[in-house]
């Protein structure tokens, strides 16, 4: 294809594909198949357009995130190519990642010429035939549209960074906030370092991985270890103009892949690799001095339940329990029955637990109607952690699952539960929101539809890790919540796991575990 004169090209704004891979890849969970993407996220074409500009969407924040900063910052042509997204569970069907690559790649071949590419994707993605399938994505972009044209990427914070991907894009931000509440600003920064790129500066970056694997429990962003090493990356993009990024990326340890681990991938301008490099080794420096703060202080199962009886008595204020090695929002199954049943058998008053997914149970209250009393049997199909429990219930209310969000990282944006019931326990009288697809309770909106008033109950249990923090913190406050102590594919308990493919040895895992500076950067890179 013969390009036309880049002034005449010009004219109606640079043109930018838009293309990303949303997945959060468990190595411990059931494969990812294609309709897990057609029933989350599956857009191409034209279509992201329309719904980045045109209000709410079930798309990533981040497409309508770097629309909003492109059109606000001048003119410019949109090419959008595809967005996949799919709740976090395991790797992708090799097959099914293939056909989306193969999409992505005609979509940009055929889009050429092309003065710009964003990639929004998760970063902790892989398939059963690619452990490093963010950096295959973004090394395809690069072997398409050349050596010239500027690739920007945003990553999940919770992503897995391979060397490979940061040496094909020209700048990679990763997310500073967690709960996730800065998806659309991230999306932002790429659109103003594409901008500052396409009008000349030149970029270069280095890259230190960590042997340290943080549970997720202690990566927020509110204070903590973590919290520190944001701020202080925050603070040298304020303080230097010649870093044009800084992230640190806390990682995904149960993708159980060489590539886990903390990263720090550094941004600087003027073409600066040794900036970069100076300023990614004092990050990781100052990481790996704060590694013994990673490790997690859960609360062990019957305290937790003792802690809801006596909220539920009124002998203490209302608590929030999170089922956090149960979250569907790192690969769990959110059907695991450990807390619901010994709330159950406890009798403790004024609980409300969700979402617990058990498409079955949701089909059978459906069928059964409002009002209906059944046996209600979770996990009538047993797996290694979502053992049988049954209990005599009450059908209270009936939805078809479909909300939008009011708080937090899903504050605009449409989720679906699937077909969802609110099931009454006889004898505890523990209400349950029983729903028909994978997602993790971050939402109030996500009980609320239920007709459940959040402020009366005695006891909230989630089951998340800590995105729901950032929607419930206006009935729950940090003295609180309790992190309970559960079996689950989310624990972080992390030697709980049988390892495979994970860099050995790794803090907090191996207590052993060293590090040399010296002997971690790659080479930065410079955009052309």
């Amino acid at each position: 294809m013969e390009e036309a004169p880049v002034k005449e090209r010009l004219a109606g704004g640079p043109r930018i594909a838009v293309l990303g891979l949303h997945l959060e890849a468990n190595a411990f969970a059931p494969p990812t198949r294609l309709e897990d993407f057609a029933r989350q996220c599956l857009v191409r074409g034209a279509a992201m357009t329309a719904l980045a500009r045109g209000g709410t969407s079930h798309m990533p924040a981040e497409i309508a995130g770097f629309y909003h900063r492109m059109d606000a910052t001048g003119p410019w042509q949109p090419v959008p190519v595809l967005i996949a997204a799919a709740p976090p569970g395991g790797p992708i069907e090799h097959a099914v990642f293939l056909d989306l690559l193969d999409a992505m790649r005609r979509g940009l071949a055929a889009a050429l010429p092309l003065d710009g590419v964003y990639i929004a994707s998760h970063g902790a993605s892989a398939s059963t035939g690619d452990e490093d399938s963010d950096g295959t994505l973004a090394a395809m972009v690069r072997q398409v549209v050349g050596p010239a044209v500027p690739i920007l990427c945003s990553h999940d914070l919770h992503c897995n960074v391979s060397e490979r991907l940061v040496a094909a894009v020209d700048a990679l931000v990763v997310y500073r906030t967690n709960p996730h509440v800065d998806m659309a600003a991230r999306a932002a920064d790429c659109a103003d370092l594409l901008r500052e790129v396409l009008a000349g500066e030149r970029l270069a970056r280095a890259f230190v991985r960590l042997p340290l694997t943080p549970p997720s429990v202690t990566l927020l962003t509110a204070s903590g270890p973590y919290a520190e090493r944001i701020a202080e990356a925050e603070a040298l993009m304020r303080e230097d103009p010649r870093i044009a990024n800084a992230s640190v990326a806390a990682g995904f340890v149960f993708g159980d892949l060489p590539k886990c681990g903390m990263t720090v991938t550094v941004t600087a301008r003027g073409g600066d690799a040794a900036l970069a490099r100076e300023a990614a080794l004092c990050l990781a420096r100052h990481a790996w001095a704060a590694r013994h703060r990673h490790l997690p202080r859960l609360t062990p199962l019957a305290e937790a339940v003792a802690a809801a009886v006596a909220a539920g008595r009124g002998e203490a204020p209302p608590v929030l329990l999170a089922d956090v090695a149960d979250n569907p929002g790192g690969g769990g199954r959110g059907s695991t029955a450990y807390l619901l049943r010994a709330l159950h058998e406890a009798e403790a008053q004024g609980v409300v637990l969700g979402v617990f997914v058990d498409p079955a149970l949701a089909a059978e209250a459906h069928a059964r109607g409002e009002g209906a009393v059944l046996e209600a049997v979770f996990n009538r199909e047993e797996s290694e952690f979502s053992r049988r429990f049954a209990a005599p219930a009450r059908v209270l209310a009936l939805r078809d699952g479909e909300g939008l969000g009011r708080r937090g990282t899903m504050a605009g944006r449409r989720f679906s539960l699937g077909p969802s019931a609110l099931l009454e326990l006889e004898g505890s009288g523990l209400r349950v929101v029983v729903g028909s697809l994978r997602r993790q309770l971050h939402e109030p909106a996500m009980l609320e539809m239920h007709g459940i008033d959040i402020a009366q109950a005695r006891c909230v249990v989630v089951k998340s890790r800590g995105h729901f923090r950032a929607g419930f913190d206006e009935f729950f406050g940090e003295d609180r919540i309790l992190e309970v102590d559960a079996p689950g594919l989310t624990s972080p308990v992390l030697a709980n796991f049988a390892w495979k493919r994970l860099p050995r040895p790794v803090f907090p895992i191996d207590p052993e575990a060293a590090w040399e500076p010296q002997g971690s950067t790659i080479p930065a890179t410079q955009a052309q």
